[in-house]
């Protein structure tokens, strides 16, 4: 019989599950964190619980908060479990179970009035967020905010009532501003070129908006350090929760299931103070880029790279697309020949030891991750992890014929069916243009191209153009597994 999680009932949890070794009433909030997701939860939550039982900065406690009406579902279940999360480690010989306690309340999600009180509380010292790649308004054609967005501009419109994350952020600033209470740091966690200063330009491009003078009060007084986080963490499905309950003994409604690996670096720039994550892990430096390019072009361009061809063949899982000999060898001759080496040195690490890291994590048969997740929101994500790296090769005057075949498995993708017909289900936010587009696409390929907001550049390029409509032709033609094996070499 499981047990309901709760705070009551965390004695009565089965001694093969680890526990807060710290009182929760002890906790007091020092972080408010937007996006309260799984992957915050098995990783920034999970380095805050280790520092806790080390009886350490007890007053640095997180409070959750949102924007979205969907997340309020979430915090139900969390509410029901006194913010409680069992995050589950799994490899292959490896499975191990924790409760953490590092969250103490979660401010109800569009409670505009609520949160901005609780961001302007002066023991709040941190604000974090893990809202994903796309919610940061970036206009991918130039890289930079887009103050023309919608959303941003019925924030403009409405300042006292915001409705996005830089809205909330930014009446928080200055109702501290006003009160004389110093400004919150400002921590992005999302796998973000130079997250810190895509997140400074979303707050200072709204504040231009309302008040220039405000905006040259954030720039001049509020800290946003760069950071690289990573940790796989698939989303949770009833598979989870079956195994939390049946082989842990805890009943838990959203269970976090990720990879035993995690990594954070961060910037050391929290002029109202910090937690003393050093002592559970995290490795602050003076210059996080070297550390953040070679995670988003190996690792999440890795991602990219393995997803499409596994979406289109109709596998399920990231492991099962790593068993399948021509998407594994995709990546390898692709990673090699012309991703990794547009990564500059980085301190202290073996870009070729990084790589084969990252081989294994994908291969982990007992993560569960799925395609699927791989291949969501590619609209946001491939101008992020692949397109620069594109960018960078045409720079040098080199090959592009793999970036261009992924970019081509992306299009072939988001046609909507797989190459054995299989329906694809919507899987980005702008799904109905990526369709229509990839439909126009098969029989025009540089209408893909033409999606500047995407490509820039790289779209007008002729050499890529060329490979690139190459490769989509042959995948319609051909299919994937005929195109993959002539992209390495093989006889089909």
């Amino acid at each position: 019989m499981a047990t309901k999680l709760s705070l009551e009932t965390l004695s009565a949890l089965p001694p093969s599950v680890a526990k807060p070794s710290y009182a929760r009433e002890a906790l007091s909030p020092g972080i408010v964190h937007f996006g309260l997701g799984n992957f915050h939860r098995a990783h920034q939550a999970v380095y805050l619980d280790a520092l806790f039982n080390q009886n350490e900065d007890h007053d640095w406690a997180i409070v959750g908060a949102g924007v979205f009406e969907g997340e309020k579902r979430g915090r139900d279940v969390l509410q029901a479990q006194d913010w409680l999360t069992t995050v589950v480690e799994q490899d292959q010989g490896v499975m191990d179970a924790r409760v953490t306690g590092s969250m103490i309340d979660f401010l109800v999600p569009g409670d505009g009035a609520a949160i901005i009180a609780k961001l302007a509380d002066p023991a709040i010292r941190i604000v974090s967020l893990t809202i994903t790649e796309g919610g940061y308004f970036i206009d991918a054609s130039t890289g930079r905010f887009d103050p023309k967005h919608p959303d941003i501009a019925r924030d403009a419109a409405n300042p006292t009532d915001p409705k996005t994350v830089f809205g909330l952020i930014l009446a928080g600033l200055k109702a501290r501003r006003g009160a004389g209470t110093p400004p919150f740091t400002v921590m992005c966690c999302d796998n973000i070129p130079h997250n810190g200063h895509v997140t400074r330009d979303a707050v200072c491009g709204l504040a231009n908006l309302l008040d220039p003078e405000l905006a040259e009060w954030v720039e001049a007084h509020v800290a946003f350090p760069n950071g690289m986080v990573d940790r796989i963490t698939p989303a949770t499905t009833d598979r989870e929760r079956t195994i939390a309950r049946d082989q842990f003994g805890v009943d838990d409604g959203w269970p976090v299931f990720c990879e035993p690996f995690k990594q954070w670096v961060l910037e050391d720039h929290f002029p109202l103070g910090r937690p003393a994550l050093e002592k559970v892990g995290v490795q602050f430096v003076e210059d996080v880029s070297p550390f953040e390019l070679m995670k988003i072009r190996i690792l999440n361009g890795g991602h990219a790279t393995i997803a499409y061809p596994g979406g289109l063949l109709d596998i399920h899982f990231v492991h099962e697309a790593m068993e399948h000999p021509l998407i594994r060898a995709f990546l390898a001759k692709l990673e090699r020949t012309e991703i990794i080496p547009t990564v500059p040195p980085v301190p202290g690490v073996v870009l070729e030891d990084y790589y084969q890291l990252i081989e294994s994590r994908f291969s982990n048969p007992k993560i569960g991750d799925t395609v699927r997740r791989l291949c969501l929101d590619g609209s946001n994500r491939q101008p992020k992890f692949i397109i620069p790296t594109v960018a960078d090769r045409l720079k040098a005057n080199q090959s592009v014929e793999g970036l261009a075949l992924e970019s081509a498995l992306w299009c072939r993708y988001c046609y909507g069916e797989s190459d054995a017909g299989t329906l694809i289900e919507p899987n980005d936010p702008n799904w109905d243009r990526m369709q229509a587009t990839a439909k126009q696409a098969k029989s025009d390929p540089s209408a893909w191209l033409a999606m500047e907001d995407i490509y820039g550049a790289v779209g007008r390029s002729p050499e890529f153009a060329r490979e690139f409509s190459g490769a989509l032709r042959a995948l319609w033609a051909d299919g994937t597994v005929a195109v993959l094996q002539r992209y390495l070499g093989q006889q089909g």
